[in-house]
């Protein structure tokens, strides 16, 4: 089946709008035999004359009244699918974002965050979802919108990538622990009992790494999936926990943290996010809330 030509849309609009050959043509740059040529096309696909001489004039068939507004409110739809998306109206917005972090991200930045996006859209709904494992098929798929983390071999090399800070590891301990009471040499430091993050083997990390060429190995008493335990059970217990320190601020609050006696290169916050919503106003918008929350 041989499919329409949809250019003819337009050209019937103009036609029935017109009432004349002569002012469609006018209208669309035509000269007036290509409009008659157009016409006949119409009259064809249609199998109605569409137009009829009366006199001096044109007037409409049955059929072409019927199809003027239908074929008008067609080429509005039209124009507006091939036109970008106009800004949207936040106030108005009702929509539920899914942000894939750590819980360290969660607690440090979210109230500031969900405060920030309902400022502009207050029936906005936020869900932060935890990470158990790398790679980016939740944003592939769409099950995620926005992931924040460092950008590493696992990350898709289509996912979008902003970086959102800076951050570096520290030691964080009670306030009663004996590290507490004075700077941690790199010797007293890995003297220490430690909680270990690690969401997989081996079961050693680039605290470790750097520890082993001084000479030295730590103490690792208990191993946990995330930050928030980590902080936790050092909370409670003589544990050291080694954590991001702006990613777990609001995690490690009321507790000694100091910097490390050893060498850790610094680590960069990103988000990302898939390139099929890179034209989604209310997902720019999105992203925007979260770099500005997070450089605050």
């Amino acid at each position: 089946m041989s499919q329409p030509d949809l250019n003819l849309l337009l050209t019937l609009d103009v036609l029935l709008a017109e009432g004349s050959v002569a002012a469609a043509a006018r209208r669309l740059q035509l000269s007036p035999s290509a409009m008659s040529r157009a016409l006949a096309r119409l009259r064809e696909a249609t199998g109605d004359p569409l137009l009829v001489r009366a006199g001096s004039a044109l007037v409409p068939s049955p059929r072409a009244l019927e199809l003027r507004d239908r074929v008008a409110q067609l080429v509005r739809d039209a124009d507006a699918v091939l036109k970008p998306a106009h800004a949207p109206d936040l106030s108005q917005l009702s929509r539920t974002f899914t942000l894939l972090c750590s819980d360290g991200f969660a607690e440090s930045f979210g109230a500031a965050l969900i405060s920030r996006l309902r400022a502009d859209a207050p029936a906005v709904r936020l869900r932060f979802m935890q990470k158990v494992r790398k790679g980016s098929t939740p944003l592939r798929d769409g099950s995620v919108d926005l992931e924040t983390g460092v950008v590493g071999t696992s990350t898709s090399p289509e996912i979008r990538t902003r970086a959102l800070f800076e951050d570096r590891f520290v030691g964080v301990v009670r306030q009663e622990h004996p590290l507490a009471q004075r700077l941690p040499d790199a010797r007293d430091y890995a003297a220490a009992s430690h909680v270990l993050v690690s969401r997989r083997a081996p079961d050693r990390g680039v605290v470790d790494d750097a520890l082993e060429a001084l000479g030295l190995q730590r103490d690792i008493a208990v191993i946990v999936s995330g930050f928030g335990p980590a902080i936790a059970l050092a909370r409670a217990t003589d544990l050291v926990a080694t954590v991001p320190e702006r990613h777990t601020r609001a995690l490690h609050e009321g507790m000694h943290a100091f910097p490390l006696p050893v060498d850790i290169p610094a680590i960069t916050l990103s988000m990302l996010w898939h390139p099929r919503m890179d034209g989604d106003a209310t997902h720019t918008w999105l992203r925007t809330c979260v770099r500005e929350t997070c450089s605050l």
